[in-house]
């Protein structure tokens, strides 16, 4: 087919993308699966003998307009960040929960007097906060497959209950690990010098940006 015959099909889908937010990735095979499911209509009714125009009109008021299908195009991408978002935070507990003891082993302070109750509850709520995290993943990765076999709208509720919880997990994790680090270099001068302590916060704020991103695209898609 010449390409100035695919205009009004690039026109109908473009004013579908314009409409969705979600993972680039999964929003461009969506949209390239529906180019070729109009192109394969159009060459069915040019099959039939209708002129080359009035077969692509047909075929994209056969499809649908924008309107009547954004919502299922978007609601699949809803699903498609939270699994993004899902693996991400499981990715990230597991990280966190290897690498969070090596960041202190063999530190200059480890063998001194002990840090105040209040760093050490800062400490384990970090623990509690990513483990509570890694359930919560697992739980999405499970939504993300049963929503895929059902369209029960109590699992698309439980799904964005799960997502913002994930959301919300993942800044108060943030969080508790800036009060951690800040308050570790205040108590010890040396962690500004130890290099585990270095690589760990360069790691760990390029981890959250990582999963904040993750984060924005469900917040989008699910807008």
């Amino acid at each position: 087919m010449p390409v100035r015959d695919d205009v009004l099909v690039d026109e109908h889908l473009r004013q579908l993308a314009g409409r969705l937010r979600g993972p680039r990735r999964v929003r461009a095979d969506l949209m390239t699966e529906a180019r070729h499911g109009l192109l394969d209509a159009v060459e069915a009714y040019r099959d039939v003998g209708l002129p080359v125009h009035e077969a692509a009109r047909r075929a994209v008021t056969d499809f649908g307009t924008p309107e009547q299908l954004a919502p299922a195009y978007q609601a699949e991408l809803a699903v498609a960040a939270l699994r993004g978002l899902s693996l991400r935070v499981l990715a990230f507990a597991g990280a966190a929960a290897i690498a969070g003891d090596l960041t202190w082993q063999g530190s200059s302070w480890s063998e001194g007097p002990p840090p105040p109750a209040g760093y050490l509850l800062v400490s384990q709520s970090v623990e509690w906060i990513w483990a509570m995290a890694f359930l919560l993943g697992a739980a999405g990765l499970v939504l993300v497959g049963a929503t895929a076999r059902s369209s029960r709208p109590g699992l698309t509720v439980l799904a964005h209950a799960v997502g913002g919880l994930l959301t919300g997990t993942a800044v108060l994790g943030a969080l508790a690990a800036a009060v951690l680090f800040g308050w570790s270099i205040l108590l010890w001068d040396a962690a500004l010098t130890w290099p585990p302590m270095i690589v760990g916060m360069l790691a760990a704020g390029a981890a959250h940006v990582w999963l904040g991103r993750a984060a924005h695209t469900w917040l989008l898609a699910t807008r």
